[in-house]
């Protein structure tokens, strides 16, 4: 066992039973104590908050122990109590160390271990569970992680990815599309990195303890441990991720414009409950601007570059001179592009999935929207127009949950809707 780290006035008065986190000299409301934190570790989900930086701000409000990274970082601690951190902390790095204020921390990895509620600060905001700071290789930055149990790393998620005050099914039917989303993620790309997923939209979004709400609790807490399994995986699992046969990665989206699409020509993983269904309820929640969203432009040199830099083999093109569709999902009325044709100044072409195209070009999303649109020749670019929705369209439409709720649908007629043949199964 490491020799415990030697302390010096890190020290903040505490009245002893409030459950209170300090910002600055600020109250905040009582934060109520963090659930499952003697979950078994495969239900614990690892966030990366912070990548690449040279320092960061840590509160902690109740007291906590601080101990190296090890193969369960969710084993209790035999590293004494610090007292609480009241006040920001500054935690920077010093000849490829970690420091804490003017206190060194030992080793590359340690982890913070807030004591009830299990809630900490970290650069003002605030995080339930447990915080790893990981010294990358080259030794000039490190990354700050959460490690949270699930649901209250759902309680983070649902009120991000949804409104909180949408109708109670809706937000049930969120948590229980999250949880089977952050299970599947962790337990496909997690073995091979030191967290699980990101708190930004390239995973789910997750806001931590600000995020949270009643709606949002109750909605997690009515859904605990209930999550989507394909049936058509269940023979084929010979090793089931996290031991759960048919797990998938229940994508979702914003808004799929009027139908979903299959996740193959999206992401190129092939799951039953993944195919594309019509949606007749989303334009009756989203935003007129969103439904049908204004066109966007892209000049030709901006294509050219964001191209090459996103996939080097591009640059055998040169100069792009055209874009053309090589595949669509057609829907009557309108098509989703799933496949664009790209040529080259030096006459080679090659050929780009819609989704891929469109997040290289815009990689907010927030002017390109969605692929359901139509590509024409605009000045020296083109214009993606008529175009409908917002995201990549997999999966549950979020608008269209919505919609569903609002017209007396519950979250089991939800789900069957978006994820056709998927069961709801507890896995806890």
């Amino acid at each position: 066992m490491r020799n415990a780290l030697v302390w010096s006035a890190v020290v903040s008065s505490c009245l002893l039973g409030v459950l209170v986190l300090l910002r600055g000299c600020a109250e905040q409301p009582t934060v109520q104590p963090t659930p499952q934190m003697g979950i078994e570790s495969r239900f614990w989900v690892r966030v990366l908050l912070l990548n690449d930086v040279t320092e960061c701000t840590i509160e902690v409000p109740s007291g906590f122990r601080i101990g190296p990274a090890g193969p369960d970082a969710n084993a209790p601690m035999a590293e004494p109590a610090m007292k609480p951190l009241a006040s920001p902390a500054k935690v920077r790095l010093a000849d490829g160390r970690l420091v804490l204020d003017t206190i060194p921390l030992a080793g590359k990895e340690v982890v913070f271990s807030p004591e009830t509620p299990h809630v900490f600060g970290l650069n003002g905001e605030r995080w339930r569970g447990k915080l790893t700071l990981t010294v990358n290789p080259d030794g000039r930055s490190f990354d700050a992680v959460n490690q949270v149990p699930l649901e209250p790393y759902l309680a983070g998620v649902v009120g991000k990815e949804m409104d909180k005050d949408w109708t109670p099914a809706a937000l049930q039917a969120q948590a229980i599309a999250a949880r089977t989303y952050a299970l599947f993620i962790k337990n496909r790309f997690g073995a091979k990195r030191h967290y699980d997923v990101r708190r930004t939209q390239a995973s789910q979004v997750y806001g931590g303890v600000d995020a949270e709400s009643p709606s949002v609790w109750d909605a997690v807490n009515r859904t605990c441990g209930r999550i989507l399994v394909a049936p058509d995986l269940l023979l084929q699992d010979a090793r089931p991720a996290a031991g759960i046969p048919g797990l998938f990665p229940a994508y979702y989206s914003s808004t799929c414009g009027g139908h979903t699409i299959h996740s193959e020509a999206v992401f190129g993983d092939s799951y039953g409950p993944l195919q594309g269904v019509p949606c007749p309820y989303c334009k009756d929640v989203a935003r007129v601007r969103v439904f049908h969203w204004p066109m966007a432009t892209f000049d030709r040199a901006t294509v050219t570059e964001r191209l090459s830099k996103k996939y080097p083999k591009l640059a055998a093109l040169g100069e792009i001179t055209d874009l053309a569709v090589a595949g669509e999902s057609n829907h009557g009325s309108f098509s989703r592009l799933t496949k664009i044709r790209l040529t080259g100044a030096t006459g080679k072409t090659d050929v780009l999935r819609g989704e891929d195209l469109r997040l290289t070009l815009d990689p907010s999303g927030r002017e390109f929207k969605s692929t359901l649109c139509r590509i024409i020749a605009w000045g020296d670019g083109w214009a993606f127009a008529s175009g409908r929705g917002w995201g990549h369209g997999v999966g549950m439409c979020q608008c269209g949950a919505e919609g569903m709720a609002r017209r007396g649908h519950e979250v089991e007629a939800i789900l069957g809707h978006y994820y056709p043949g998927a069961a709801i199964v507890n896995v806890y």
